[in-house]
């Protein structure tokens, strides 16, 4: 997968449509992830340790990788990565300000 964990991301499809947003999980299998703050849902959660009230709370559910696009953070925008052999590492590269991408 091009998006790694910590990357900014922007969804471009959905219900969350032009939200931004840091990603927190991937799952390259499944070619899922999640974005923090966005595709929110509900659950009721029974009183435990970690919530002893209880009741609804928010719950970040995964997207599809395809649904989302990687901000540069050179340029600030919506980008396409491509990649650069340097020696024996591969480099994410921004496609529009050709600024390397980190996962930091």
């Amino acid at each position: 997968m091009k998006i790694k964990k910590n990357d900014t991301v922007l969804v471009i499809k959905g219900k969350d449509r032009s939200k931004t947003g840091k990603v927190t999980l991937v799952n390259p299998e499944k070619k899922t992830l999640v974005v923090e703050g966005v595709n929110l849902y509900k659950k009721h959660a029974k009183p435990s340790k970690k919530y002893p009230q209880g009741g609804i709370i928010d719950v970040n559910m995964p997207l599809k990788s395809e649904n989302v696009m990687v901000v540069c953070p050179g340029c600030k925008k919506a980008v396409r990565i491509n990649y650069k052999n340097e020696g024996k590492d591969k480099r994410r590269i921004c496609s529009k300000c050709k600024e390397m991408i980190d996962a930091s």
